[in-house]
């Protein structure tokens, strides 16, 4: 058993414990990296980046149906799936090098590839070596979360970690769960060729505003998703090939099953309890500043319970890539951190929904709609389908929903806007190139200040004035 003795010691090269490895040992600490599986995690290998890839190619297949309404002659795409997921895997290698083992041992840090168990609260064991840090980040993201059904564990089903190992296009692809990534991929595959089918206890997209994710919804039925929403899954069977899910209102065949029912934190095996690290369900207990009940570990990104996004481990590595090398008292925020689906139209949110706004602030919250319909550049591009919501309260926007063609770029403008407390006039100040559809978010800000100045009487009496006598 090797002894090591390190400042710094992180259990998980996910986009977190990529982020404040590099960080930290370029700034002069001494950093262990432990990982069991793949570099990257979750996000590289099974996650954003597959995903992203297969729906790139899902819409550019859907691009050759849908021209007419540009003048191009609509033509039925002839997909090559096995091509389409050497695509994806193509998208994953050309980024691997970035978080690979040897470029982070070029960086100085000491990278071990095995499985990270506490045997106290101030040591851990990764295979042969036997590992003390003055501080320790836990930040082994999540896995995906498989629900008791009864009947499951008999029937082969997909989950992200294994849907990208397909090599063959589902005939009938079943999704069980209407979240984000049971409707991203039921798009994608739909675009491809396959029949879909999301089976959702709930309603689908039930996290987001209604309104918008109605938009969305009425998107992917039109492409011929079939969405049952309400139906509570009893039992999942195989018959000579074709696997059932019944439900409470009717029974579904396909030929494939995907489980999409959401994450659960990674903690297994991590001897919490000999950590004296306090742990449920919903992940490791941190507080603000991200520390365990053990002052000298920390957990960051999805194990910590207080989101599922790359960009927020992103963010969460941040904030301890000043706590841990220089001792400042950084605090993790959330009001702020924004979160996209990326279905076509896109669905993106950052903030409070309009019924926590409307819980909190009452009647002096104004929200503020804006069609795409404004945008000369979604005219000009066919893109009209979506909407800009804006909550105000006092001048300040508190949450923003946007459905619609690049919503997950737009949202930025606004996680901008909260992160920093600016006021509507930040952006009604700000002048944009034309014509973009980052104008759609200027015209919000219009549109807010529009009923101050056209129907106040005040204003008009002064302008009066200034025309009568103000030579």
């Amino acid at each position: 058993m090797e002894d090591i003795q390190t400042d710094v010691c992180i259990i998980g090269a996910g986009s977190a414990g990529l982020s404040l490895a590099a960080g930290a040992v370029q700034m002069g600490a001494k950093v262990v990296l432990i990982e069991a599986g793949e570099m990257g995690g979750e996000c590289l290998n099974v996650g954003c980046v597959p995903s992203k890839a297969l729906i790139a190619a899902a819409k550019q297949a859907q691009a050759l149906r849908y021209g007419a309404s540009l003048g191009i002659a609509p033509i039925e795409p002839e997909v090559d799936f096995a091509a389409v997921m050497k695509h994806v895997h193509g998208a994953i290698a050309a980024i691997a090098p970035h978080d690979s083992q040897d470029r982070f041992e070029g960086l100085g840090v000491r990278v071990i590839r095995e499985r990270a168990a506490f045997t106290a609260p101030d040591r851990l064991e990764a295979g042969p070596h036997r590992i003390s840090a003055r501080r320790f980040v836990i930040a082994t993201g999540s896995r995906p979360a498989v629900p008791p059904i009864p009947g499951l564990e008999e029937v082969p089903f997909l989950t992200n970690e294994s849907l990208f190992d397909l090599t063959e296009l589902p005939e009938h692809l079943l999704i069980i769960g209407g979240g984000p990534i049971g409707l991203e991929m039921a798009q994608a595959f739909r675009r491809l060729g396959a029949r879909v089918t999301v089976i959702e206890a709930d309603a689908a997209h039930g996290r987001e505003d209604p309104e918008l994710a109605a938009i969305v919804l009425k998107r992917l039925r039109k492409e011929g998703v079939e969405i049952v929403e309400g139906a509570v899954v009893e039992r999942v069977s195989q018959q000579d090939g074709a696997i059932s899910v019944e439900t409470g209102n009717g029974t579904h065949a396909g030929s494939h099953l995907l489980v999409a029912t959401g994450r659960v934190p990674t903690t297994d095996g991590l001897g919490l309890d000999a950590a004296e690290v306090e742990h449920d369900k919903k992940g490791i207990t941190v507080d603000d500043r991200l520390r365990t009940s053990n002052r000298k570990i920390y957990a960051m990104g999805d194990v910590a319970g207080q989101g599922q996004f790359t960009h927020l481990a992103g963010y969460h590595a941040g904030v301890l890539g000043r706590t841990i090398p220089f001792g400042l008292p950084a605090k993790a925020k959330n009001g702020h951190i924004p979160r996209a689906t990326y279905t076509d139209p896109e669905l993106a949110h950052v903030g409070l929904s309009e019924a926590e706004a409307r819980k909190q602030h009452g009647d002096a919250l104004e929200v503020i709609r804006v069609p795409y319909t404004q945008s000369d550049r979604a005219i000009a591009e066919g893109q009209t389908t979506g909407l800009v919501k804006v909550m105000v309260h006092r001048g300040r926007p508190v949450g923003v929903g946007i459905v619609g063609h690049q919503a997950g770029d737009l949202i930025g403008t606004w996680a901008l806007f909260l992160a920093n407390g600016l006021k509507m006039k930040a952006l009604s100040d700000t002048v944009l190139p034309y014509p973009t559809l980052s104008e759609l978010n200027k015209r919000a800000a219009g549109a807010y200040f529009s009923p101050r100045l056209f129907e106040n009487i005040w204003v008009k009496r002064v302008v009066g004035f200034v025309q009568r006598h103000v030579p």
